[in-house]
């Protein structure tokens, strides 16, 4: 086989490589879609939560207001929250202890 040959047959080998590629990438595309959505949805509760920690104002005015306008309603979310918190607290500390 002379060196045009050769080089011809790699330029072949080339193309059809980067289509096998091509067609995989796109394969890929198809089915990692549902996980790239539910990480975006993921990503903008994270932000959401960020931003309550920068601006914890908000949480107390939204508390206040909830307070004052309706304080049976926020005593009873208060009582849930604690139990979610303390829940939360258990299940953190039972998760570092088993490292």
């Amino acid at each position: 086989m002379s060196l045009s040959g050769r080089a011809l047959e790699l330029a072949h080998r080339h193309g059809a490589l980067r289509a096998r590629i091509e067609a995989q990438r796109a394969a890929l595309a198809r089915h990692v879609w549902p996980v790239e959505s539910a990480l975006a949805g993921a990503d903008r509760v994270r932000d959401g939560i960020d931003w309550l920690k920068a601006h914890p104002e908000a949480v107390v005015a939204v508390t206040a207001t909830v307070v004052v306008v309706s304080p049976k309603r926020a005593w009873r979310w208060g009582k849930r929250g604690y139990v979610l918190w303390r829940g939360w607290q258990a299940v953190r500390k039972s998760l570092l202890l088993g490292r």
